[in-house]
């Protein structure tokens, strides 16, 4: 069929795995040929024998529009007059000897079929580019106040059906979470998926708003509706894997074309996925242009890339023998390194002010330095060691603490070797491992207590902070993913006050920039209190060194682990930090009673004037089982 001729110099890109925009050119889009109103079609299959696209505009019949290949670059395309947004569609292909394969949804599709139905579908024309504002570009700086509330769209509230829509989402979920005082919202993937159960992390459709939350053009909507609250939005995204369903990417044609032909590199034996050929040009392609499409054409702020560290070590998850080194004998996975190294870069060249955050649970050097200077290029890191190590420490019961006291300070001893973001997110509440309420020891008091007392350690910790939906209020049972949030449990006024006390803990956080600016840099902390482990006691001071050689206001942080009340607890302050006057007020104590406390005095004073060359002493009555927070006035 007659078709509009691909531009040469777009096939020269796309030969060479170089294009930066390919879902321009590739995938279905709707234009004029010759005065005729119809789609074009292009699909990348080299191996293939013939490529022909079915629909609803043909019967479904593989005869009627055969596409032609450009040799060069493995791109199959055609023209079908008369097809129109909307349409389903599928490619039908023969393999190298002729044989007929499953049909193909398209690679490219901006929309597809809600499951289990597995047809592409013409979307409207690709949006145009978006440049992120320079407001929310400044949001998402290292020196920004950045507290994320984590979504799954599915289960978050549930709509008329049974799934919300992207209109009901945006008419409640940014509110809510603006009026918390959540800096941004992160969704659980979004891009189509063919399995509810996997939450999005097996994804088929990476330019593809899932059809579960209603047509594309709504989640631009819902974009829109973030911002105007004044909120950044990040995606979950996942070039690691994909699954094995055989109207997606495995053998595309007739060949492991997107997937390592080798099991022992293209398999994941965890999760029962293929795992994409980072060092091919055609799929670093089609991840780079996937990254930059959701920064570009949707304006979202951010991408939370999942499961870094399976991309990183060829051995991820795998006994020995059953893996291959790379070129030089080691572990590390030089291709996929190479790989997000250029996402990184091709998002700060075309998106600037988006950022990437690593889901990365090992060690590897310089996941969030810049490219240039050998890192990775993410702008942030999630924090699992810091993670790991405190809810370690928050499950013990108190009169055992005294001998975990290291899980709570260790994650300082390496917290500015990257840009950390500290994590509580849904892999906290799922498969077997309880509520976050549920991991706390004790009776009811306590467990509501240490739950309160925790978060207060996190938000006054060095880092960004991210928690999942349904923690701030304390959910008591672990997260389902077909059931929306226990939102009755607000009628309890424990649930509300752990509620209330997040939105004030955020606002703490934005407001007062010592919990904040330095998040990242060593200046910015500064142990008080780091010993204590008989008391179970914490403290440490945030700094806000705004100028070189001065000081902005300071805030110190104080933790009682144990349900016994420590009064008159004598707490040494750096004379440099004794502002202007001798008194250091409470503003944010997490055992206060509208928070669901026991109302313990929370008075403090300095009890003499510090004089140069020595410190001054703090004497605070510690409430059980809380967190302080103190500014000097």
């Amino acid at each position: 069929m007659s078709a509009p001729p691909l531009a040469a110099e777009d096939l020269a890109l796309l030969a060479r795995g170089e294009h930066p925009r390919p879902y321009r050119v590739l995938g279905a889009h709707a234009l004029k040929h010759r005065r005729q109103a119809g789609v074009r079609f292009a699909v990348w299959a080299p191996h293939a024998r013939r490529v022909s696209v079915v629909g609803d505009f043909n019967q479904w019949d593989g005869r009627q529009h055969p596409l032609q290949l450009h040799a060069e670059s493995g791109i199959w395309a055609g023209f079908v007059p008369g097809a129109k947004p909307g349409d389903f569609y599928k490619y039908e292909l023969e393999d190298a000897d002729g044989s007929l394969l499953p049909l193909k949804a398209d690679p490219y599709a901006r929309a597809a079929q809600l499951r289990p139905e597995t047809a592409s579908i013409v979307a409207e024309p690709v949006p145009d580019r978006q440049d992120l504002a320079p407001s929310r570009a400044a949001a998402n700086r290292r020196d920004a106040a950045i507290s994320i509330y984590e979504v799954h769209p599915a289960s978050w509230r549930r709509g008329a059906g049974q799934f919300p829509n992207w209109d009901e989402l945006a008419a409640t979920l940014p509110a809510y979470a603006a009026d918390l005082g959540f800096t941004h919202i992160e969704l659980l993937p979004i891009t189509e998926f063919p399995f509810d159960g996997s939450w999005g992390y097996q994804t088929l459709g990476l330019y593809a708003p899932s059809a579960r939350f209603g047509p594309p053009e709504g989640f631009a909507r819902f974009v829109a509706a973030c911002h105007a609250h004044g909120l950044g939005l990040l995606l979950d995204w996942v070039p690691a894997h994909f699954p094995a369903d055989t109207h997606g990417l495995a053998r595309f044609d007739g060949t492991p074309l997107y997937e390592y032909a080798d099991p022992r590199e293209g398999f994941h034996c965890d999760w029962n996925t293929l795992i994409h050929d980072f060092g091919k040009p055609g799929v670093r392609q089609f991840l780079t242009g996937s990254a930059l499409y959701w920064a570009e054409c949707w304006g979202v702020d951010g991408l939370r890339v999942d499961a870094v560290a399976s991309m990183l070590y060829r051995d991820y998850s795998r006994p020995s023998g059953e893996w291959i080194p790379n070129l030089h004998g080691g572990r590390e996975n030089l291709e996929a390194i190479s790989l997000l190294k250029r996402i990184n870069e091709t998002l700060g060249l075309e998106a600037p002010g988006v950022i990437s955050v690593a889901e990365e649970s090992t060690s590897f050097p310089g996941v969030s330095a810049p490219t240039y200077a050998g890192g990775l290029g993410f702008h942030y890191k999630w924090n699992m060691g810091w993670m790991n190590d405190t809810l370690a420490y928050m499950r013990e019961d108190p009169v055992h603490r005294r001998w975990h006291h290291d899980k709570m300070s260790f994650g300082l001893v390496y917290g500015f070797s990257e840009n950390f973001v500290l994590p509580l997110s849904h892999d906290e509440v799922v498969h077997g491992k309880g509520s976050m309420l549920g991991k706390m020891p004790g009776d009811a008091w306590q467990k509501f207590a240490n739950l309160r007392a925790y978060y207060g350690f996190m938000w006054g910790h060095p880092g960004k902070k991210l928690i999942f939906m349904g923690q701030e209020f304390a959910q008591n049972s672990e997260w389902n993913h077909e059931a929306e949030l226990p939102w009755g449990l607000l009628q309890d006024a424990r649930h509300a006050g752990v509620q209330r006390l997040v939105r004030d803990l955020n606002s703490l956080y934005r407001a007062e920039p010592a919990l904040h600016r330095l998040d990242c840099e060593a200046s910015g902390f500064q142990w008080l209190q780091a010993e204590d482990r008989e008391q179970s006691v914490l403290a440490w001071m945030r700094l806000d060194r705004h100028e070189e050689n001065r000081q902005g206001r300071a805030v110190i942080v104080v933790c009682n682990f144990t349900p016994v009340p420590r009064p008159h607890y004598r707490l040494s302050v750096p004379v440099d930090t004794a502002t202007r006057t001798n008194t250091w007020r409470v503003v944010l104590n997490t055992d206060a009673g509208h928070y669901g406390g026991s109302t313990s005095s929370n008075t403090s004073h300095l009890d003499r004037a510090p004089l140069v060359g020595e410190d001054g002493s703090l004497t605070l009555d510690l409430p059980p089982l809380a967190t302080l927070f103190l500014v000097a006035y």
